[in-house]
């Protein structure tokens, strides 16, 4: 090998080892870098005002019940006497038949519903029927809360099943799959609209403001403001109007960082605790029966929201997680747990909402 072959050589080698050390580096950045919490998209975190479903609701009768229908004739016959009387036969009492069965049947209706789409209904018997199991569901209207016809359900109704080919636990509630045909549009021209108003999901004043800025930002103007903590309202510009769908497809996808009040969740029937990580528990100390837990600040202790020092005595931190850990170890009971968390927050110790489930 020449000289320059061998300087090459060398050469490259100096390379991959420079960029492995870079490549080291830079992990080592990232791995000691903190992780931002990710960002919710506008459709996730808030719904248009106006767009939303609504509930359908109606009386039906099944029919073809192997003998599992109602035993009684007071709403079942009747029923049935009244539909054989619109067919044209005359019958002058109600009729007996256990192959049937009186059901509610409910059904969501989209937002921008359109005539002669299909949706899905359920299907539950208000008698003593045993199982609506091989039932077909006669043609039923179904109305809305202005009392409007808005889709028609027929169909067969199915209960399901487990992997034995058993039926389910509930026999008497079942589906229509794509068992309605809407029969009446849902009037909402959106794209003609000059303004439209988003509702957060989890009221916030932060969380309202970044939206705010984060629209206004993206329309380049002062198109979007805030009237509290859950509302925004935003004007359609000049040059979008009679295209709002096009301006909410791009609004909806933009990403805010959203905020939410602390909280702590307890099921005192389980003992499971869930709690955010912005949580924290002033200086305290807790005796409960032979239970003694001291929380007071140190110098090196991990710093809480309002920059307070504090720690936990036996495991050195003032996060309700630390202290959970410690309460655990202990085996603490599920009840004493709500004592403890309820003392906590009458005492203003706990930083933080309480809910006990």
């Amino acid at each position: 090998m020449n000289i320059d072959s061998k300087w090459s050589a060398r050469a490259q080698l100096r390379s991959h080892q420079m960029a492995l050390f870079v490549g080291l580096i830079l992990a080592a950045i990232l791995a000691l870098m903190p992780v931002r919490a990710l960002a919710g998209r506008i459709k996730d975190i808030a719904t248009v005002k106006g767009v939303r479903e609504n509930i359908l609701i109606g009386y039906g009768i099944v029919v073809g019940l192997k003998g599992t229908g109602d035993s009684s004739a007071d709403i079942t016959g009747q029923s049935l006497q009244r539909l054989f009387n619109k067919l044209g036969l005359d019958v002058q009492q109600a009729v007996k038949s256990k192959n049937a069965a009186a059901v509610i049947v409910t059904a969501k209706l989209p937002p921008f519903a359109r005539t002669g789409n299909r949706i899905d209904v359920t299907v539950s018997s208000i008698g003593d029927a045993g199982s609506l199991e091989g039932g077909m569901l006669l043609v039923t209207p179904l109305r809305a809360g202005d009392q409007n016809v808005y889709a028609v359900a027929q169909g067969p109704v199915s209960i399901g099943g487990i992997a034995d080919g058993s039926t389910k636990n509930f026999p008497t509630v079942g589906r229509v799959v794509s068992g309605a045909t809407i029969e009446k549009d849902v009037d909402a021209n959106f794209s003609q609209k000059k303004s439209f108003r988003l509702s957060l999901h989890s009221p916030d004043f932060t969380s309202a403001a970044r939206v705010v800025a984060t629209v206004n930002g993206e329309l380049a103007g002062k198109y979007a403001t805030a009237t509290d903590s859950a509302t925004i309202d935003v004007v359609v510009p000049f040059h979008y109007e009679g295209n709002t769908v096009e301006l909410m497809a791009l609004l909806e996808n933009l990403n805010v960082h959203t905020e939410s009040r602390a909280r702590v969740v307890l099921n005192e029937r389980t003992g499971t605790i869930v709690m955010g990580e912005l949580v924290a528990i002033s200086p305290v100390a807790i005796a409960h029966g032979e239970l003694s837990i001291e929380i007071k600040g140190a110098a090196g202790a991990q710093k809480g929201p309002a920059g307070r020092v504090f720690e936990l005595k036996e495991k050195g931190g003032g996060t309700v997680a630390d202290l959970v850990k410690t309460l655990n170890a202990l085996g603490v009971a599920p009840k004493d747990l709500t004592a403890i968390f309820q003392t906590l927050k009458q005492v203003g110790a706990l930083q933080a909402e309480l809910e006990i489930m």
